[in-house]
């Protein structure tokens, strides 16, 4: 890429992410606007960490989709569009690029109501695009904001406010006469705003701009906080936990290890659901069976931190975790006893190899990177049946988390890895295994058994079919194709 656009993302902090331009780990930012407090969680938009993106939707309260113009939607936005309207979240989409060359706005919409199947309803229109981009009007107003871009198009330089009457001037009278015919269009063909709709995720407000010179972001921004809510409240084993109750609770959704090289350190990041978090609180960890003492807390801006003596519902804190949580784990005050909130499913991995390491003396650096960026639920560990950690086997959900488990070994652990691809596609976790020999299952040629760190037993299999065979095979088996839940 050129020297002008080569920047990444403010929330990419990886240094694979640097080096490959994406996002590989969803990052939490807040910043507050016009007396609001709005926390972002940035996810991975590529499908091969479709499983860290589905855990942090498990902690947001409404989605932002970023199309680009000139794409349209891509097949990872799709797999982790199915998981928002799984939550009945609402959904916002901003196509993106629109000062590049960018496909007709009408296709674009078509194309996300007839792939994604969701309505939707633009809240402003563009006038041109690439070199040709004049702005965009605005539905409700019935104004136009028109854009200038300077330093080979990487800045706004001004926009002006105009009425749509007049601006054949400003805008050509080619632009302008598409215009008209776009607004009768959209006038008569489009879905009406309702926002009982966009709350509950049936219709995806849209918006237009190009985000690389800030232009329409602030539009959607404005318009974002009116159409979306305040914290709502979560399911959990005693019933709805309000935002607005006094008491303090939260839930871990995503656990990261060595965000500051220097300090080998691993932060857990938790969703407050209610009350006030205050530095050094006493509370339940739910999970753990005892009460601790929350240390360090922090608010994120990718590596970026700064130490937070108050939070409250629908803020991120990240606090320091000394080996004693997982992704699902509840956190809240002794007052509300062993409340715990619904788990986390874990995602069913599709690829799967068996790591070897180039150097065995650092046998312990190799066990502790490993678990720990397992921990983190970036990848499952499984091993042999009937051995010990010589044999580790590592399942993903996209096959670019091999890359960055290498990558990461080398980087944060200097262990270098061999992996062997296996020909597994399939798993399936046993059910009630405490009561199933496993050894005595009759299996297929293309079956194989292993266990996970927790000493379940599992079965992979090379064939879509062969699950169903071996269950006819084995009366009174019963397999499952999600863990349990974190």
């Amino acid at each position: 890429k050129g020297r002008k656009t080569a920047k990444h993302a403010v929330s990419d902090w990886m240094e694979i992410e640097k080096q490959r331009g994406i996002s590989v780990t969803s990052s939490v930012l807040q910043f507050h606007y016009e007396g609001y407090c709005i926390n972002i969680l940035d996810t991975p938009g590529h499908q091969d960490f479709s499983e860290d993106t589905y855990r942090t939707l498990m902690a947001a309260d409404s989605a932002v989709m970023v199309i680009d113009a000139s794409k349209g939607v891509e097949a990872q936005t799709i797999k982790l569009f199915k998981v928002c309207v799984m939550r009945h979240i609402p959904i916002f989409t901003f196509i993106n690029k629109l000062d590049r060359e960018a496909n007709d706005p009408f296709d674009l919409m078509d194309e996300i109501e007839r792939v994604l199947g969701i309505k939707t309803c633009p809240i402003n229109w563009p006038i041109g695009c690439g070199k040709n981009f004049k702005g965009v009007y605005d539905r409700n107003t019935n104004k136009i904001t028109t854009f200038v871009a300077a330093d080979a198009g990487m800045h706004e330089i001004e926009s002006h406010e105009l009425d749509v009457e007049g601006a054949e001037d400003q805008v050509g009278i080619i632009g302008y006469q598409k215009l008209l015919e776009d607004i009768e269009l959209l006038d008569g063909a489009c879905e009406e705003f309702d926002q009982d709709k966009v709350s509950n995720g049936e219709i995806s407000p849209v918006f237009f701009g190009s985000a690389l010179t800030n232009f329409g972001v602030e539009t959607f921004l404005e318009h974002f906080l009116k159409m979306t809510t305040s914290p709502l409240p979560r399911h959990s084993s005693i019933g709805e936990i309000s935002p607005f109750d006094d008491n303090f609770s939260a839930f871990v959704f995503k656990i990261q290890a060595n965000m500051n090289k220097a300090h080998r350190d691993r932060i857990a990041f938790m969703r407050i659901c209610s009350g006030k978090f205050e530095a050094g609180m006493e509370v339940n960890h739910v999970q753990g069976g005892r009460k601790i003492r929350l240390t360090q807390p922090q608010q994120m801006m990718a590596s970026e931190r700064t130490i937070v003596e108050e939070a409250y519902a629908g803020d991120i804190i990240g606090v320091f975790d000394p080996g004693i949580f997982s992704i699902g784990d509840t956190i809240c005050s002794p007052k509300m006893g062993n409340m715990a909130f619904d788990g986390i499913p874990t995602f069913a991995p599709e690829h799967f190899a068996r790591v070897r390491q180039m150097d065995t003396m650092k046998r312990k650096q190799f066990s502790k990177g490993i678990s720990q960026i397992a921990l983190e639920g970036a990848i499952q560990i499984f091993q042999e049946f009937n051995t010990g950690m010589e044999e580790i086997i590592v399942g993903v959900v996209g096959v670019l988390q091999f890359d960055v488990l290498k990558f990461r070994l080398e980087n944060e652990y200097n262990v270098e890895i061999r992996l062997d691809p296996l020909p597994y596609e399939y798993i399936r976790w046993i059910e009630d295994w405490e009561n199933v020999d496993v050894a005595r299952i009759n299996g297929t040629s293309d079956m194989k058994k292993i266990k996970d760190l927790k000493d379940r037993p599992l079965l992979l299999f090379a064939n879509s079919w062969s699950p169903q065979m071996v269950l006819e095979r084995n009366p009174g088996l019963k397999l499952s194709e999600f863990g349990t839940e974190h």
